[in-house]
């Protein structure tokens, strides 16, 4: 085809060996030095223990790199294999500190034959295939909540995060953990997933997000079908046996899905070994009992809702008020507990009657007090603070754990699911998890504050994508990039936090 009518044309590099359009992630194959990685991911993955053919770790880092440059599917890899003058870097850093006999064993996985840069697509989706449970598919279903038996392999990346937040503690200490609770939905066209309560096809995965550290701690694969308040307490009690030493406090943060008297019950009896008692605030139904008992008190005193710290900001058309109500799932026992209830309402702009209320289906409980509607929210909490710190601190969880769900379908490879298999896209989405968290920790430690809320959009277009040239000089490689480029001083000062980070060494 002809390339005449425009004002430039294209053509291959002879010297395409020396290339890489990736010079920003050797940042992050450096870091994977740095946290041990690849001993971490051999430690819990044992799928390719044998002496043939690409180890556990070897695969489960390309899948985290694909992850960063950028790639959605399993097939983008090809275009990471390419790119040979990153590879060249990346095969350097495999066999740094190896001895003679060390890397005879590595070349003897591949029978004298020449090893493959990465490992192919045909090859990683047989490898994913082993994170699958096929003895659980029979009992998934419509109309029923069930969440599939995780095997080994998949329980195994779950504790490759645990030592990424025990790492990450000794590094960046904290004491305290305020657990966030919150399910997201992944759409998808996949014939074998389920339909979710908005419609449409999806999975419904259900996270917890470590506030102070801004990781995400835990997650479990479920189902579109599965609602997110099933089992919250298993998984929580699960969140918390994952948190790394050092950790002394625990809060709990859930909308409406975590109001589950089971999981409250446990959090305030202070029968938990290592915690004691939790402290939460949970978004309360805000059911036809508790309207009554909003009604039948007649000393409520509204209060115009302010936060804000120190600073206090009126937000206006927002009151709030402190409820005296007792559920009916608590109140039939003598040794049920009783929580503070706060109820936040807001004047609606556009007046409903009844019969129109009646009919819209409103995605939110409204209630008309002195001849007005209002949208009503009810938190349910065991803090003994002021009720307006309660609220603010309640508001808080919208903020980065979302934000988490959207970077993870929108900045990671979760957009695109690759299989029909459950346990395949389980373990998709745990890599992509792992490569957010690795991710944010690289931006905490080595790129600085500046870069630490940069969306990976600004990350991939200052940093990763940089073109260079590599070549080697006596035992080390050498990277060049283009004279006076904005990005060259930021990546010599990341290379420099690297080696003054040196090895991370486990609490």
């Amino acid at each position: 085809m002809s390339q005449e009518n425009l004002p430039f044309k294209f053509e291959m590099e002879k010297k395409e060996k020396d290339l890489t359009g990736l010079t920003g992630l050797l940042l992050h194959l450096a870091f994977f030095k740095n946290l041990n990685l690849n001993s971490i991911i051999r430690k819990h993955l044992r799928i390719r223990d044998g002496i043939r053919g690409y180890r556990d770790d070897q695969i489960i880092l390309a899948l985290i790199l694909l992850n960063l440059a950028g790639g959605e599917s399993v097939s983008d890899i090809e275009i990471l294999m390419k790119d040979e003058g990153f590879c060249r870097i990346m095969e350097a850093m495999e066999l740094r500190g190896k001895t003679g006999r060390s890397r005879k064993k590595i070349k003897a996985r591949w029978s004298g034959k020449a090893k493959p840069n990465l490992p192919s697509s045909t090859s990683i989706f047989r490898y994913l295939e082993k994170f699958h449970n096929e003895a659980e598919e029979s009992s998934r279903q419509e109309g029923k909540a069930f969440i599939p038996a995780t095997n080994k392999n998949l329980e195994g990346l779950k504790y490759i995060n645990q030592e990424l937040m025990g790492l990450m503690q000794v590094k960046v200490p904290s004491t305290t953990a305020t657990l966030d609770m919150d399910a997201t939905l992944v759409h998808c066209d996949k014939s074998t997933a389920l339909w979710c309560y908005k419609g449409g096809k999806a999975y419904q995965p259900l996270n917890v997000w470590w506030s102070e550290q801004e990781k995400l701690l835990h997650s479990e694969f479920r189902d579109g079908n599965v609602p997110a308040g099933h089992e919250q307490l298993r998984v929580f009690k699960e969140s918390l046996e994952l948190l790394p030493l050092g950790v002394e406090r625990v809060f709990l943060r859930s909308d409406s899905a975590g109001y589950q008297h089971d999981l409250m019950k446990y959090c305030d009896s202070g029968n938990d070994e290592r915690f004691g008692r939790i402290y939460f605030a949970i978004g309360a139904d805000v059911t036809e009992a508790f309207k009554k008992a909003i009604i039948s008190d007649k000393d409520l005193e509204w209060k115009e809702l302010c936060m804000g710290g120190d600073s206090k900001r009126s937000h206006k058309g927002k009151e709030w008020v402190e409820v005296c109500y007792v559920p009916n799932a608590i109140c039939g026992s003598k040794r049920g507990l009783e929580y503070r209830y706060i109820v936040i309402r807001e004047g609606m702009n556009r007046e409903l009657s009844p019969e129109m209320s009646e009919y819209m289906n409103l995605p939110f409980p409204t209630m008309v007090m002195d001849q007005k509607r209002y949208k009503l929210t009810a938190i349910v909490t065991n803090l003994e603070w002021k009720g307006e710190e309660v609220i603010e601190w309640y508001y808080k969880r919208a903020g980065k754990s979302e934000q988490a769900h959207s970077i993870l379908k929108e900045d990671f490879a979760v957009g695109r699911l690759p299989s029909g298999y459950f346990g395949v896209n389980a373990a998709w989405w745990w890599i992509a998890l792992l490569a957010m968290n690795i991710h944010s920790l690289l931006k905490q430690l080595v790129l600085g504050s500046e870069w630490r809320q940069k969306r990976m959009k600004a990350i991939r277009f200052n940093i990763i994508h940089i073109p260079g040239r590599v070549f080697k000089r006596g035992k080390k490689f050498i990277v060049t990039i283009a004279e006076n480029h904005p990005s060259f001083g930021l990546l010599v000062r990341a290379h420099q936090r690297l080696m003054e980070l040196g090895c991370f060494q486990s609490g």
